[in-house]
């Protein structure tokens, strides 16, 4: 056999003549073009792709990613890289664990400023395919090998990582937040709005209220912007739907500090959004949703300064609206308000029993494994305010549990506080629980 990259061709050849087939014989058994084998094969041209070569190796028994490591010539002509194979090998090998076929090829890339779109190209398509964690080191690599801060691959790639990075573990999402954030206003517009909406969640689980007002005056200020140009954006959403999102963290942030009255102006934005366009269906149904947390979070604003004579209504209106998220967030305001103004909602809580057992599946979510922790959190003190020891005991172990898996470190050592200050009165289980948690300062 004559040509180029002869070692690969021959390894081919060779277990053609092992299992008896001719050239139309593979080609028919690989779904391949014959000629375009044949002119391969003949070293005509490099016309074999990665998709080849794995068709090839389910043909002749072998593993995948079976010839690789020779491969890479495929994607060489005249010195120069062929992004259309190059790129495919790359998912492939990153897909596969091949570390060792990619690692010599990153390395002869940075070679040249210029293929550094290769690797970003890479990062992209892995990250589309969810490859998440296979996708992150290429992004790695663009950040590390770019030198023009502004690049928006550079940029694109920060915002990638955030992304990736985000999760229920509160140390690693403030360090993803830390490293994003000075990129966030370099990105393209349809990708700011999205960044802005996912810095304020974030920021929001964190419980950086700083961090998500100005996040969410942004997002607000932005979608407002971008609706006077009048100019078609391809967004994630609708514009009307980051905006109202803005208003919403905002009002919540203000909530968080006490400031009710302050947030009701936010709260009565959102509930009721009016927009200069009309609105398509789909969309519409954003903004009810939106009016429905806007009357829900009126409620929670009432209840917070003490309103106990609107508790009923408010766990009625809970009730109507039938969302385990919803009901999650009224609760908390619920007992946090009986918390400071000592009144009883044990017949609310015995009204959402069956919900209150449901808020173990938001444990993965950013911000509904927070809230989750919250209530848990003003239960225990609940149950100790109203005598009920061994339950407040049982909450406080469940808050923290959850502290310990969402690396809350201040949340865990209250947690532990609490615990300590009604140990005395703990089960021989409920110690044995509580000293599988190792010791934490803040």
């Amino acid at each position: 056999m004559r040509g180029v990259n002869r070692p690969l061709r021959w390894e081919i050849e060779d277990q053609m003549k092992l299992h008896g087939y001719n050239l139309n014989q593979v080609a028919e058994l690989t779904g391949s073009n014959a000629g375009n084998l044949s002119r391969a094969f003949n070293g005509v041209a490099r016309s074999i792709t990665i998709g080849h070569l794995d068709a090839l190796a389910k043909l002749f028994g072998k593993a995948p990613g079976w010839l690789y490591e020779l491969y890479i010539e495929e994607c060489i002509s005249e010195e120069k890289w062929s992004r259309r194979r190059l790129i495919p090998y790359l998912v492939r090998c990153a897909e596969l664990g091949r570390h060792d076929c990619i690692e010599p090829v990153i390395s002869k890339l940075l070679d040249n400023p210029k293929n550094i779109s290769i690797i970003f190209a890479a990062a992209e398509q892995l990250f589309q395919m969810e490859r998440l964690q296979e996708a992150e080191h290429f992004y790695q690599v663009v950040i590390d090998g770019t030198k023009d801060s502004f690049s928006e691959m550079l940029t694109v790639s920060h915002y990638r990582l955030f992304l990736i990075a985000q999760g229920t573990d509160a140390e690693k999402n403030w360090r993803a937040v830390i490293r994003f954030e000075p990129f966030r206003n370099r990105l393209p517009e349809h990708h700011q709005l999205a960044a802005l909406l996912k810095l304020t969640k974030a920021c929001f689980a964190l419980q950086k209220w700083d961090e998500v007002e100005k996040f969410a005056d942004e997002l607000a200020e932005l979608s407002m912007a971008l609706c006077r140009t009048r100019e078609k954006l391809e967004s994630e959403r609708h514009l009307v739907c980051y905006y109202g999102a803005g208003l919403l963290f905002k009002g919540a942030a203000l909530e968080k500090r006490g400031l009710y009255d302050q947030s009701k102006k936010y709260v009565r934005g959102y509930a009721n959004l009016e927009w200069p366009e009309p609105l398509d269906e789909e969309v519409q149904k954003e903004v009810e949703m939106l009016k429905i947390w806007g009357k829900a979070n009126l409620y929670t604003l009432e209840v917070l300064t003490g309103n106990e004579d609107i508790i009923d209504e408010y766990a009625d209106y809970l009730e109507s609206i039938d969302r385990l998220t919803d009901i999650l967030a009224g609760l908390i305001a619920i007992l946090k308000s009986a918390n400071t103004f000592s009144f009883s909602v044990d017949h609310v809580l015995s009204r959402f029993s069956e919900d209150l057992h449901a808020f173990h599946s938001f444990d993965d979510d950013l911000i509904l494994s927070d809230r989750h922790l919250r209530f848990r959190y003003h239960k225990a003190i609940y149950e100790f305010r109203h005598g009920r020891i061994q339950a407040g005991l049982d909450e406080t172990l469940h808050c923290l549990s959850l502290a310990h898996k969402m690396s809350r470190n201040e949340d865990y050592v209250r947690c532990t506080a609490l615990f300590e200050q009604y140990k005395d009165h703990a089960s021989e289980q409920q110690i044995e629980s509580f000293l599988k948690y190792p010791i934490r300062a803040v």
